[in-house]
């Protein structure tokens, strides 16, 4: 697949071989919290750690894998579960409820991880962006939850994740499984206000979802004891260590139960991620269901700009009857803000998602996005995890994202539930 044919603003490059990503150095100090700007720990985009220095390293990535054509659903291989969900050995109600939020059958991840959870399993589940892995770990823990209340016992659940919007998406995806269980939990992030989160976690909610920066902010304040807390996820672990929480996670884990359930969820493994695996886990079951970078349904190209005309050529791209739902993904909040404000002066309905915007802004932006009621949302990478956005015709980087994982989740928002999806990303 070649890539995309100039028009008057598109203006390849003689003999192009390589894309620059400028790539964020790992760990950070926990105060620093990774390196984000805007006073909320709870997500955001990179910006600049403590000591007022970038910290970026240059990592080049060949183009050709930015460029690919989509195999059709037709050619890609039907996957076969070995359970149902009614096959599953979990309470009734829930069982109702998993029905009724119209799944049938499991994913893979869903398939591989289930059952090694309802057995009390240590579990490292590897998987791509939306492959249904909140569910994987949910299912399982409500009906743990559940089954110890018959006992007269009160288990406790911890979610931990890297982001404000993952943990509001497990949030949801929670109410929808656990519909007339009579079952509580809580969502701990930064950016939203913190008194109803110490409110609902003073009557010990079974779930607790939430950030390292917020749930440790509530730890030193005393309004959250993890003494009774015997079950824990650890959700796009990857992506926590990259923001610099894993001070706080080695903290928060401390005040863990030392014999514990552990749920350990990433897009990727390497030696960092190993060592976690190694000083959180106790023989672990190990479930890979990731078959490549990228899914097959997502048609991937490059668009050569000249830096002059690149605004004018996003518009010029926007004006397309196909573009009706895209998100545009840059690499700093400021710049975010600015091109969703100057598409907006273009007369293309557009608004922004980044980490300087309060939690409620945020919300609306995306629910605004989710409802067609803007065609296109703006965004840092804080956008790239854990958003489940239905209908996603294109994603454009108009920015080149920091390294090639985070291409991958930016891109991952489209070419879901089977359909086809686009990506397009600018060099000039």
């Amino acid at each position: 697949m070649a890539p995309m044919a100039p028009t008057n603003n598109y203006v390849p490059r003689r003999e192009p071989a390589r894309a620059r990503f400028a790539r964020p150095m790992r760990g950070g100090s926990s105060s620093a919290r990774g390196g984000f700007s805007g006073g909320s720990r709870g997500g955001g985009s990179f910006s600049r750690p403590a000591s007022g220095k970038r910290n970026m390293q240059e990592m080049a990535v060949d183009l050709s894998k930015l460029v690919n054509k989509a195999t059709p659903s037709a050619d890609v291989e039907v996957f076969t579960p070995k359970h149902a969900f009614a096959d599953f050995a979990i309470d009734e109600r829930l069982k109702v409820n998993i029905t009724a939020k119209g799944y049938l059958n499991p994913t893979p991840i869903q398939d591989e991880a289930i059952p090694h959870v309802l057995k009390g399993e240590d579990i490292v589940g590897l998987a791509n962006t939306g492959t249904g892995k909140t569910a994987a770990f949910l299912i399982p823990l409500i009906d743990k939850v559940l089954k110890f209340r018959t006992l007269g016992k009160n288990e406790r659940v911890l979610i931990m994740v890297p982001t404000r919007e993952l943990a509001l998406q497990i949030e949801a995806e929670f109410f929808g499984f656990t519909k007339g269980l009579q079952l509580a939990s809580v969502t701990c992030v930064g950016g939203a206000n913190i008194v109803p989160q110490i409110r609902v976690l003073r009557r010990n909610p079974a779930f607790v979802v939430g950030t390292p920066g917020r749930l440790k902010d509530l730890m030193e304040r005393k309004d959250l004891d993890l003494k009774d807390f015997a079950t824990v996820v650890l959700d796009e672990a990857d992506r926590m260590l990259d923001m610099g929480f894993i001070n706080d996670m080695k903290f928060i884990l401390s005040h863990m139960q030392a014999k514990r359930h552990t749920l350990f969820f990433s897009a990727t493994l390497d030696r960092e991620i190993e060592k976690l695996i190694g000083d959180f886990l106790s023989s672990p079951a190990r479930v890979s269901v990731k078959t490549r970078d990228t899914a097959a349904t997502i048609d991937q190209d490059v668009v050569y700009v000249k830096k002059e005309t690149k605004f004018d050529t996003l518009v010029e791209m926007l004006s397309s009857p196909d573009m009706d739902k895209v998100l545009v993904f840059g690499r700093t909040k400021h710049g975010v803000e600015r091109l969703a404000r100057d598409l907006s002066h273009r007369g293309i309905k557009a608004d922004s998602i980044h980490g300087d915007k309060t939690h409620g802004k945020r919300q609306k932006a995306l629910g605004l996005f989710k409802q067609d009621h803007v065609q296109v949302l703006v965004a840092t990478d804080v956008a790239a995890r854990g958003l489940d956005i239905s209908g996603v015709s294109h994603v454009i980087n108009y920015d080149l994202p920091a390294t090639y994982e985070d291409y991958t989740h930016r891109i991952g928002r489209t070419g879901r539930a089977g359909k086809t999806g686009k990506a397009l990303t600018f060099i000039s």
